[in-house]
């Protein structure tokens, strides 16, 4: 059976009458336990998943690879931290392998995301290298896929 925390990370909509009857309980003990995971930190937000493609908004993500020179007693997490500053940047990780931070962001055009790169990430002091991904298509993003309507071309020939 799922937990609590799984079924709200993957529906945060469900109600805790509903997460109730899911996990067994009383929906006034899940408030109070939701609002303690709340004051605690653990649930630290909501959050709507929106299929941009399928607005007229246009926007840019963009992944960037980070190589970074730690700092003593302070890691990554100084240069992190700066990162998390800038609004257009979405999520920032620290990861294992050839790069050391990911970071990703969202720019209204290619132009606006590689000036952020170049003009603010890059010369940021402790950054030694960057490598940009643009993200191109969508098709599974926190556990929920994005369904593209299926076209039957047969329908266009006369019928």
């Amino acid at each position: 059976m799922k937990s609590m925390l799984e079924l709200l990370e993957n529906d945060s909509t469900l109600t805790p009458e509903q997460l109730a009857v899911m996990i067994g309980g009383n929906a006034e003990e899940i408030k109070a336990l939701i609002r303690q995971y709340e004051k605690d930190g653990v649930i630290v937000g909501y959050k709507t998943l929106i299929d941009w493609d399928k607005t007229d908004r246009t926007m840019v993500s963009a992944l960037i690879e980070l190589k970074v020179e730690p700092q003593i007693d302070r890691g990554f997490d100084e240069i992190a931290e700066r990162i998390c500053n800038y609004p257009e940047v979405e999520s920032v990780f620290l990861m294992s392998g050839g790069f050391d931070i990911a970071v990703m962001i969202e720019g209204k055009t290619l132009r606006e995301v590689a000036f952020f790169v170049a003009e603010k990430l890059s010369v940021m002091e402790g950054i030694t290298g960057t490598a940009t991904h643009f993200v191109l298509r969508k098709y599974k993003d926190k556990n929920t896929i994005y369904r593209r309507k299926e076209i039957d071309e047969r329908e266009d020939f006369g019928n």
